[in-house]
């Protein structure tokens, strides 16, 4: 797992990472569920897409749209188990553990923060 400050650099420099953005409905759905609730939902989505040791769709269980924890997923690189290799330094193949998941929600916490007080 990385320093989030460091992550969040690196994801700053990725054109690809830098150029998701909430839509105007992930914007209204955020501000009506809160935060809190939102997060609720990725710790979910983390726990049933991500965190089990084999994933028969890896690199698809994800989403680019339709949920704004989705659309941040996609930004933090905590998409797929080969981004959180790639990125977040998170091996694949073995079950993720609580301590890793919670990170996830973590890294997503602070995009979909940052968004939410930058944009509403």
């Amino acid at each position: 797992m990385r320093d989030l400050d460091n992550l969040f650099t690196a994801l700053a420099q990725s054109t690809f990472r830098a150029g998701f953005q909430l839509n105007a409905q992930d914007l209204n759905y955020l501000q009506a569920k809160g935060l809190a609730e939102v997060l609720n939902h990725a710790e979910d989505f983390v726990a049933k897409r991500l965190a089990p040791a084999e994933i028969s769709n890896d690199g698809k269980q994800t989403p680019m749209r339709g949920h704004p924890v989705f659309v941040a997923q996609h930004a933090t690189a905590t998409c797929c188990r080969g981004c959180l290799q790639k990125w977040h330094r998170i091996p694949s193949g073995r079950a993720l553990s609580l301590e890793e998941q919670a990170y996830m929600v973590v890294v997503l916490e602070r995009w979909l923060g940052a968004y939410f007080k930058s944009v509403l």
